[in-house]
C-alpha cells in the first residue's frame, strides 16, 4: 500500500485506515490487524497535525510481519511524550507505537523524516 496525503486533510486518516484494513483483509494476524489500524492512524494524524506539507504512508506484508511507514517532510524528529491528564487525546500517539509496536524508530529522510513501526517482527 501507498499513499500520499495532503497537509491538514484529516479526512485521509479514515481512508488511510481502510486502505490499511483492505490490505490485510488476508492476513492471518487478526488481532495484529485492529493495532495496525490504530497505530497507523496515529502515526498518519502526528503528520498531519505536526507538518504543512502532507505525507507519504507505506505499509508492506511479508509473511506474518507488517511494517507501516509515515513520511514527512520535517526535519525535527518526534517526541514520545507521557502525556498528563489535561491533554484529553493529545500527546499519545508515539506513546501507543512504543508500548504496541514490536519495533519502530525514526530515520532521518534528507528532507524530511520517516516514522516506521513492525508488528509481529522477529526479536533477537
Amino acid at each position: 500500500m501507498l499513499r500520499r496525503v495532503e497537509s491538514a486533510d484529516l479526512t485521509a486518516v479514515p481512508e488511510v485506515r481502510h486502505a490499511l484494513r483492505e490490505l490485510l483483509s488476508h492476513w492471518r494476524e487478526r488481532e495484529s490487524a485492529e493495532v495496525a489500524e490504530l497505530l497507523t492512524s496515529e502515526l498518519v494524524t502526528n503528520a498531519l497535525v505536526h507538518t504543512e506539507h502532507g505525507a507519504v504512508v507505506k505499509a508492506t506484508v511479508a509473511d506474518s510481519r507488517l511494517r507501516v511507514e509515515v513520511r514527512d517532510f520535517i526535519d525535527a524528529p518526534p517526541t514520545p511524550n507521557a502525556p498528563t491528564q489535561d491533554d484529553g487525546t493529545h500527546g499519545r500517539g508515539l506513546v501507543l507505537v512504543d508500548g504496541l509496536a514490536d519495533a519502530w524508530g525514526v530515520l532521518s529522510q534528507g528532507l524530511g523524516k520517516m516514522v516506521w513501526f513492525e508488528l509481529n517482527a522477529e526479536t533477537a
